[in-house]
């Protein structure tokens, strides 16, 4: 964990990005970035930042990965048939490929994804990437949706950055291909990356954002350097969470938390 690993003088907490969260009516709501180079790491809202949840549709970063490692996708282009049954997400209702799916987000698509990798496997690499409290209970194509599997976000923060780096118990190749997955945005100043999630616990929904943002900076190599490139990317990862009331319709609240993510990272300097 980022909050209880870190030196002391490379953690600050940031109580004013409460405001981006009570703007919005949101009481009960966490924030925390890594800024790689510097390696320093901000908050808001230690203790949420520490608390795990369900990861909901961020799950899919996780499954994805499984899925190629084991070859149940050779590649993100894996179809699955819609299986003709109707549901509340238009864009679900259709063949799907991988990097489709991940788009839409379709629960459909992942669930029989995780049946396909079956519970051995998925549970070995639960543990070996020590993901949140890897409690697979109530069945392979249900757990990370019905608040079994849970995660913190100081916890997401961390396996994003071990993905990044090629640091998790999956091919170079696998990561790679999951971090194309999660390309939302692109500049000529940065590249956005994330995935969103809405789970529900006893109480309340959840809402999540997870990702990373690499900054895009032009420095001028000098004639001999062996670094030919005047590109450098600067990574900062991230993960939000937030609470709202079971079918609370008084806002867009899937809107709300890319705002809310955008405006703190627009403020440490991450995007623009």
């Amino acid at each position: 964990m980022f909050l209880t690993a870190c030196r002391d003088n490379r953690i600050h907490d940031k109580p004013e990005w409460g405001k981006h969260f009570e703007a919005q009516g949101i009481k009960n709501g966490c924030f925390i970035i890594r800024e790689h180079n510097h390696e320093a790491v901000y908050f808001y809202n230690k203790e949420r930042c520490l608390q795990r949840f369900t990861p909901a549709s961020t799950f899919k970063i996780f499954n994805s990965l499984v899925a190629l490692e084991t070859a149940v996708a050779p590649d993100e282009s894996l179809i699955i048939k819609w299986d003709s049954v109707t549901r509340e997400v238009p864009e679900w209702n259709k063949d799907l490929n991988m990097r489709e799916a991940f788009k839409v987000s379709a629960v459909p698509y992942y669930q029989e994804i995780a049946r396909r990798i079956g519970p051995d496997l998925m549970q070995h690499y639960l543990d070996t990437s020590n993901y949140g409290n890897k409690n697979m209970k109530g069945g392979i194509d249900q757990f990370w949706l019905n608040d079994s599997l849970q995660i913190s976000a100081d916890e997401q923060l961390g396996f994003l950055k071990r993905m990044y780096f090629a640091e998790l118990p999956f091919a170079e190749r696998t990561q790679r291909i999951v971090k194309s997955l999660m390309l939302q945005e692109e500049t000529p100043a940065y590249k956005l990356y994330y995935k969103t999630g809405w789970g529900s616990n006893a109480k309340n929904d959840v809402m999540w954002v997870v990702g990373f943002a690499e900054k895009i900076e032009h420095v001028k190599e000098h004639e001999k350097s062996m670094n030919k490139s005047d590109v450098r990317m600067y990574p900062y990862f991230f993960a939000m969470n937030f609470d709202v009331a079971k079918n609370d319709t008084t806002k867009d609240w899937k809107a709300v938390r890319i705002d809310i993510t955008k405006a703190v990272l627009k403020e440490l300097g991450a995007i623009k």
